[in-house]
């Protein structure tokens, strides 16, 4: 792949957006790559995390024989960063590379897994960075993210009510909860959350609401073959609340992330044959934009959501390839920004950007190695 100058951002400057809104010529953010210290093999990056005074990087380090282990980096500035000490306790999380990563009060939380046994399904794992600085491996009993019931976890997030982690289970979405990341507790087949005889369900993001959650994703329901938005929201991550999409819809739909933008949830995941925006209001998704085009597979999809001062930033994969979309009118006009190194649909690669201190933070993997940039917001 060819890669592009460090610091420069070509723009692919699209003239309207699929509902005919002229899309805003985005302005380069003037990426500056951070170098990475070297950890004894190359860098595989999969998102970073804010937490409060400083920054994470989460992934692993891959050896000459493409052996992997788990790996963290951290700065106080997004620009410098050094190596975290990790700590495996298990077969598989010597091998894990760390793909989720979320922080509250300073705690820093991750889920990793490798892929392994009969049916090459991945072994999961939670960890947790201790008082001492190291990132921990935490026991957990097969079943709570594997056995017969297991589909897959989707996203880790903290919030004042908690760690939550969103995903799948046999029986549709479901989620599992900690008050302090140090043991998870599954909660599935839960009314208003799981699959029930209106139809499936399906879970790909959370978001701390107070000391509650918001999680949205998908609903198929029964004689139907396309799913429908849906969210569910919870005042104690016990009970909840579906809340489904203004009007009906024929195409396919669901919502892959979501961030609180002015105070109000916005998601963004699929419209039909574009990528589509939701804003919450009130208690029901109300469409407000929709950008770019995607094609089926694997690797199409949204991958990261963030407010930027002014602007929206997303991370998202058509199938081709990933890129950066932006909007500064509140999701409603987009325009395309292409990342400073080019990722395409391949596996185990990544693109993701998350903000926080007045800093964005974007981590590229596009399978040969990983990098991190960083640029000012309002740059």
């Amino acid at each position: 792949m060819g890669r592009l100058l460090a610091g420069v951002v070509s723009l692919l400057l699209v003239g309207c957006s699929a509902s005919g809104v002229p899309e805003p010529s985005p302005v380069p953010f003037g990426w500056q790559e951070a170098a990475l210290p070297s950890s004894g093999g190359v860098p595989v990056v999969r998102e970073a995390v804010w937490c409060g005074d400083g920054w994470f990087v989460v992934g692993a380090v891959r050896d000459a024989a493409g052996e992997t282990r788990p790996a963290v980096w951290s700065s106080a500035d997004g620009r410098s960063w050094s190596v975290v000490p990790v700590a495996p306790r298990s077969y598989y999380g010597e091998r894990s590379v760390l793909v989720m990563g979320a922080c509250r009060e300073g705690r820093l939380a991750a889920v990793g897994w490798k892929r392994g046994g009969a049916h090459a399904n991945p072994r999961t794992a939670s960890w947790l960075r201790a008082a001492d600085g190291v990132l921990r491996e935490l026991p957990a009993p097969f079943e709570l993210y594997g056995g017969p019931q297991a589909m897959n976890v989707s996203r880790l997030d903290a919030g004042d009510g908690g760690f939550l982690i969103s995903g799948n289970r046999m029986s549709g979405a479901a989620v599992w909860w900690s008050g302090d990341a140090s043991r998870f507790e599954l909660r599935e087949r839960v009314a208003g959350l799981a699959s029930g005889s209106s139809g499936e369900t399906w879970a790909f993001d959370g978001l701390p609401v107070g000391s509650g959650w918001l999680v949205v994703g998908g609903c198929l329901p029964v004689g139907r073959i396309d799913r429908d938005v849906c969210g569910w929201r919870s005042a104690d991550g016990v009970s909840w609340e579906r809340l489904i999409a203004e009007g009906d819809s024929s195409e396919y739909e669901e919502l892959h992330r979501v961030a609180l933008v002015d105070g109000v949830p916005l998601a963004v995941g699929f419209r039909g044959p574009v990528f589509g925006v939701w804003r919450l209001e009130p208690g029901r998704w109300r469409p407000v934009g929709s950008f770019g085009s995607w094609r089926a597979s694997a690797w199409s999809g949204v991958h990261s959501v963030v407010v930027a001062g002014p602007r929206l930033v997303v991370s998202a994969g058509d199938g081709v390839g990933y890129a950066l979309w932006v909007s500064s009118d509140g999701g409603v006009s987009w325009g395309r920004v292409e990342p400073p190194v080019a990722v395409g649909a391949r596996p185990e690669v990544a693109l993701s950007v998350t903000a926080g201190g007045g800093r964005l933070v974007l981590v590229a993997d596009d399978g040969v190695t990983g990098r991190v940039y960083t640029s000012d917001i309002g740059a």
